[in-house]
């Protein structure tokens, strides 16, 4: 896409169908003459038009949505079962903190405290807190972390072709 593709003329086209809600796509096939989807979205990236944009009314298209039959059937998960439960999880279930709970972040944890994480990374995520015991986690978060593998080392190097 050259410079000279985009005339004033254009240009406030392209304002004016933007603001009426129309698509990228739309206005490509209005402005025609080798302007894209892609190059109406980043000129209008580029001219800071995508912010404070009307809500268009979404519509769903023809045939779309749930299989004829099935309205008002909610999805069941027949003939599947809940996996047994490991004993790794049962041991993680026994050190999961009490709600509500409020250990330290990553910035006040301490030497020596446990650094196992709690919730999904950004500003919520708090730390065990418990006493390290092992390297950086309490003992029972150290028993989930830190596994051998079934057949111990000797298995891995022969997985590994190393043995």
């Amino acid at each position: 896409m050259t410079a000279s593709a985009w005339t004033e003329a254009r240009i406030e086209r392209l304002k004016t169908l933007w603001r009426e809600g129309r698509t990228a796509e739309q206005i490509a096939a209005e402005l025609q003459n080798g302007i894209t989807r892609s190059a109406v979205l980043g000129k209008v990236h580029r001219m800071g038009l995508s912010e404070g944009r009307p809500e268009r009314p979404r519509t769903r298209k023809a045939g779309a949505g749930r299989p004829s039959g099935s309205a008002g059937v909610p999805p069941t998960h027949a003939g599947l079962e809940r996996p047994p439960e490991t004993p790794a999880a049962r041991e993680l279930r026994a050190f999961a903190p009490a709600r509500p709970f409020r250990g330290p972040d990553i910035i006040s944890v301490r030497q020596g405290q446990c650094r196992w994480p709690y919730g999904d990374p950004g500003k919520d995520l708090v730390l065990c807190g418990r006493p390290a015991v092992r390297g950086a986690f309490c003992a029972g978060h150290a028993a989930v972390g830190y596994r051998t593998p079934p057949g111990g080392a000797a298995a891995l190097l022969a997985l590994a072709g190393l043995n």
